[in-house]
């Protein structure tokens, strides 16, 4: 059976991991260090630095697929990979729209996709302008590196932004802004697309953000029009076949709502890689987002994207401010004596205020009393009390 390498040693890879094995194929990981979250379940663990290109090509060889828990992969090295005959996916010249947000935004612009007014940022005279433009709702960002709210920025005042935008300059941060956005909610279209081109579209997703974490998912979206999820899978699937994605494609959106109740659907963000927005897939779907990444990324057929229960919840487990002395083994346990509906997801991750330690899935009829057993599942293993 194929060998899949995956370039990056987190949760997706430790989830894409599991996935892999029931498979029958040989996953091998390039990782940072030895406890990282991928690299304490994978057999076969290489360690390096994704940035050194030697440590890249030892980790390869051999296999059939390479593919990648993040998008921070510098572009040239896999162009040489690629070069050398070895298959990429997603490919770098996909790849860009999801690490350059300056970029992204331009081709979405071009595909006619739609997204608010943007403009790069080159001097402080360039920020005064926009700022008329848009009548100061500007969202400042760092074309590349930024996530889960980092690399953000909502400055209050012109005199604010003109600061915060020569500071950044000055630290050599090349900058883009955007017109901050009003909006009901965000929504989040995820779809497969393999080498040959076949597309598989997920239920349409009601994200959630703590501190600009994602910290809910509820799928299908609840009270999201036929007619508006349909846009919203179309365009995921428009995005993904014209910038030539192979993989999984998360397309991050903000439904607004019109004077008239109209749903406006803008493209806020892609990821080129399983999302936390698509966890709920692993025990909400015939074919996990993991699963139909490795299924891709190898140019098998798709697996389905029904739905098992009529409702699936995701709930983020962000570290608490403090760590409760209660063991996580023994949270644990009382999270499946209360609610034995309830599927535990952890990383392996030490303790730490706001990280990511893991999420909980829960299926069911309805969405509130299914997002308030995930709500509750997730606050114990969090804080270890009920509420």
């Amino acid at each position: 059976m194929p060998r899949v390498a995956v370039i990056g040693d987190g949760q997706l890879a430790r989830m894409m991991h599991t996935e892999a094995i029931e498979l029958g194929l040989q996953p091998r990981v390039l990782a940072g260090a030895p406890d990282a979250s991928a690299a304490q379940v994978f057999g076969d663990v290489q360690l390096g630095d994704y940035t050194n290109f030697d440590d890249l090509h030892a980790t390869i060889q051999g296999a059939s697929a390479i593919t990648f828990d993040h998008e921070h992969v510098p572009n040239e090295f896999l162009q040489r990979l690629l070069d050398e005959g070895y298959n990429v996916e997603p490919r770098p010249q996909a790849l860009i729209y999801a690490q350059d947000k300056l970029e992204q935004r331009m081709k979405l612009k071009e595909l006619g996709a739609p997204v608010p007014p943007f403009a790069k940022f080159d001097s402080v005279e360039d920020a005064r302008e926009f700022w008329e433009l848009v009548d100061g709702r500007v969202c400042v960002k760092a074309t590349r590196g930024g996530y889960d709210g980092h690399g953000v920025w909502f400055p209050e005042t012109l005199q604010e932004c003109e600061q915060l935008v020569t500071d950044l300059l000055e630290k050599g941060v090349v900058l883009y802004a955007e017109e901050k956005v009003q909006f009901a909610r965000e929504l989040s279209a995820m779809v497969a697309r393999n080498r040959d081109g076949e597309v598989k579209a997920w239920p349409v997703a009601e994200s959630r953000q703590a501190d600009g974490v994602c910290h809910i998912a509820i799928a299908p979206a609840p009270e999201l029009p036929a007619a508006v999820a349909k846009q919203c899978r179309d365009l995921a699937t428009k995005i993904a076949t014209k910038l030539d994605v192979t993989g999984v494609l998360a397309v991050e959106l903000f439904e607004c709502i019109g004077e008239d109740g109209a749903s406006k659907i803008l493209v806020n963000e892609l990821a080129m890689r399983p999302h936390n927005t698509g966890h709920w897939t692993q025990d909400g779907c015939v074919t996990s987002q993991f699963e139909q990444h490795l299924r891709a990324v190898l140019n098998w057929p798709l697996g389905s994207v029904d739905t098992l229960e009529p409702v699936t919840v995701m709930v983020n487990t962000l570290g608490a401010e403090e760590d409760p002395q209660m063991p996580m083994e023994q949270r644990v346990i009382e999270v499946m004596r209360r609610y034995p509906e309830a599927k535990v997801h952890l990383y392996g991750k030490s303790w730490r205020p706001g990280r990511k330690m893991g999420h909980v899935n829960v299926t069911g009829y309805d969405a509130t009393s299914t997002l308030a057993i995930a709500q509750h599942a997730a606050h114990f293993i969090v804080h270890a009390n009920w509420y």
